[in-house]
């Protein structure tokens, strides 16, 4: 499995904007379809934003479509989520995941390896 940690998360105003980090360790890096989910409190983990080994397939819940954009570098090992105009109800946890399966998914069962998930706090 592939090792992953979360960074960059943290406390911002409703409009603002957050860039997480999730670096890779273990296994080759491209070998691997990227994800990211979220998780606030009382809720089901959601899924939010994947992208393809390559990078050239990317796919967004409706929910951040427009907002939010992933993308990864396979050199430096790490996938990123730029995330803008962040609302209250992005608040959660937000957690890097890998899977070694062909092409993007968004179901958190097929995801190989997961991180312990950095904090996104949306509040005035």
């Amino acid at each position: 499995q592939v090792q992953l940690v979360e960074s960059g998360g943290g406390l911002v105003q409703p409009g603002g904007s957050l860039r997480l980090s999730c670096a890779a360790s273990g296994r080759t890096f491209s070998n691997y379809a990227m994800g990211w989910f979220r998780q606030a409190p009382g809720k089901e983990r959601e899924f939010v934003s994947a992208i393809s080994r390559s990078g050239a397939n990317k796919y967004y819940a409706d929910s951040v479509k427009a907002r939010f954009t992933i993308s990864r570098d396979n050199a430096k090992n790490t996938v990123s989520l730029q995330m803008n105009s962040l609302k209250p109800e992005d608040t959660a946890v937000y957690h890097c995941a890998a899977t070694s399966g062909m092409g993007i998914t968004t179901i958190p069962g097929r995801y190989d390896s997961w991180g312990q998930g950095t904090q996104v706090t949306v509040s005035s």
